[in-house]
């Protein structure tokens, strides 16, 4: 069973949620795409605060005895799982810029090979 206090905190802070993610928005410092995941669980706990024998059910079903304590586990879970997926993210974005990285400097040094014989930079050399 959750208070009417930890109902409030929910509300609270999901109000806060989206009051931060939109003043980022409109000063473009956050992706859209992004976003979707806070908004989304802003709207679960605004969900849970109004109707809390949805979290109580939830937290029966997996043999939770207390509300709050399945809430805070659920945040948990949601944020590693947030985090795998930024983690994941994170390295595609390392391989694209050490392939990048190593591209260019192939490119500097076809530029400075061809200035070594020559040749001007993009004419074949023969």
């Amino acid at each position: 069973m959750m208070t009417t206090f930890f109902r409030m905190i929910l509300i609270l802070v999901s109000g806060a949620t989206f009051w931060v993610l939109n003043r980022k928005i409109r000063k473009s410092r956050i992706r859209i795409e992004e976003t979707v995941f806070w908004i989304l669980l802003s709207l679960l706990f605004v969900l849970f605060a109004l109707f809390p024998a949805l979290a109580d059910r939830a937290a029966a079903a997996l043999g939770i005895y207390s509300t709050p304590n399945f809430l805070f586990l659920f945040i948990i879970f949601l944020l590693l799982l947030r985090l795998f997926h930024v983690n994941m993210q994170l390295g595609r974005l390392e391989e694209k810029l050490r392939t990048l990285a190593q591209e260019f400097a192939l490119s500097q040094n076809r530029e400075r090979e061809e200035e070594s014989f020559g040749g001007f930079p993009g004419e074949e050399m023969r």
